[in-house]
């Protein structure tokens, strides 16, 4: 079994307070994120939130097994870019995840549109990180460049 950590450190009140995330590989270390930058700062610059790391995550999962399903079929990738946007939503005081997009777009030589979006739709649904978020509406917007 293969296990992957991030840590979270949260000082304060829900509105007011501040955290921090790490990861082991030192990919984010003493990462700001807190309420403001959650909903209040849309360029991001004052740190990160859950849904940004969310949809990172998935872009990054899907890509990878798009490019596995490519490979198998026949069709190595030159290069895959999908920008994954989580929407959230709420409900009286509560929010919720609203839907997820992924909009891809693949350099694939020797395959067709067709072919191209049926793999990616397989990806979709195989990648373990759409799976762990199936309660969730995805929507693949797929493109050949």
């Amino acid at each position: 079994m293969l296990k992957r950590t991030g840590t979270a450190v949260w000082r304060g009140t829900g509105m007011e307070g501040k955290g921090t995330l790490d990861t082991t590989s030192g990919a984010l270390k003493n990462l700001p994120y807190g309420t403001h930058e959650r909903f209040g700062s849309e360029d991001g610059k004052a740190g990160t939130n859950p849904e940004e790391l969310v949809a990172a995550a998935h872009a990054g999962c899907f890509c990878m097994a798009l490019s596995f399903a490519l490979t198998g079929a026949g069709h190595p990738p030159e290069e895959l870019r999908c920008k994954a946007t989580v929407a959230i939503d709420k409900e009286g005081v509560h929010w919720f995840y609203k839907n997820i997009t992924l909009d891809l777009e693949g350099k694939v030589p020797g395959i067709d549109q067709a072919k191209f979006k049926e793999l990616a739709e397989q990806a979709k649904k195989g990648c373990p990180v759409s799976k762990a978020l199936s309660a969730v509406e995805i929507t693949l917007n797929a493109k050949l460049a």
